[in-house]
């Protein structure tokens, strides 16, 4: 005999499949969910909770980036804010290829000279200047927070040759009171980057004169080198209605900026990256 199904019969097995369906997205998205906190994309430090922090520091995330840059004249045609943006945007970078790091706040302040009477970039409006004290207690603050969050080696990457040497010493003070003082296994430690800067001195700078450019308009400062990187970068920054006829070793200029390009200015992109990603993951395989 042929059984005969009944209408609402069939609509609760409609509903139950249905509900079974909802029920498998719902956990599924409950996981994925679950899964993106417990290992957070961005690297971005400033942007993330303390519990994504800790959960990228859990998941293997033990590099912390310490980008320093500076507030400075750079001529008339680009902004104070040149090397805050520059070392924040190539850090972002450099964390994205390492895979294992995020990246702290830009430090801003830095010594740029001295306020009075004024030295250096100091003689020039906007400029922003602290003492060498000042900035390494800054520094160290820094890398000690960061180092009590669980984060195993602390990167310092200077995007200015003021403070170079400085960074070197602190990095070497730190490392020998951690050594002194902590009892851990991994053992935290400081590592200075020289070749962060160190790469737009050379191997950009070498790029530059195969394209054609002379010592002149490579310069020291806000000159080709220094513009075209910003360029590429962030060209809000640049006033580029004003290369053309940009100072000449004048005006907090050192060089010439007229052959500045985005083009020139993308092959120090690429140098900087590649040459202090490697230098990172050889610092921080050392034992």
């Amino acid at each position: 005999m042929q059984k005969i199904r009944h209408p609402l019969w069939q609509q609760r097995r409609r509903f139950h499949g249905l509900y079974a369906l909802l029920a498998g997205a719902v956990i599924a998205n409950a996981t994925y969910a679950e899964t993106s906190q417990a290992t957070p994309q961005n690297t971005v430090l400033a942007q993330l909770t303390w519990v994504e922090v800790a959960a990228a520091i859990k998941s293997g995330k033990t590099t912390i980036i310490i980008p320093i840059g500076g507030i400075e004249q750079n001529g008339a045609h680009m902004a104070l804010d040149k090397h805050n943006r520059r070392v924040q945007l190539l850090s972002e970078q450099i964390a994205h290829a390492l895979g294992n790091a995020l990246l702290a706040p830009v430090l801003a302040y830095v010594p740029e000279g001295d306020i009075d009477p004024p030295t250096g970039h100091m003689r020039y409006a906007g400029t922003i200047s602290i003492s060498e004290a000042a900035f390494a207690e800054v520094v160290k603050g820094a890398a000690n927070s960061l180092r009590r969050a669980g984060f195993i080696d602390v990167v310092l990457l200077g995007d200015s040759g003021n403070y170079q040497g400085q960074l070197k010493q602190i990095a070497s003070e730190l490392n020998r009171q951690w050594l002194k003082n902590i009892k851990a296994t991994p053992m935290p430690r400081v590592h200075f980057i020289a070749q962060y800067y160190l790469a737009t001195q050379q191997n950009y700078q070498r790029q530059l004169r195969d394209k054609g450019l002379s010592a002149a308009e490579i310069g020291t400062h806000a000159a080709s080198a220094d513009t075209s990187l910003m360029l590429a970068l962030d060209a809000s920054l640049v006033r580029e209605d004003k290369i053309k006829n940009a100072d000449v070793n004048a005006n907090g200029v050192g060089g010439d900026a007229r052959r500045s390009s985005s083009a020139l200015g993308q092959l120090g992109v690429t140098t900087i990256v590649e040459e202090t990603v490697k230098a990172i993951r050889q610092a921080t395989a050392q034992p």
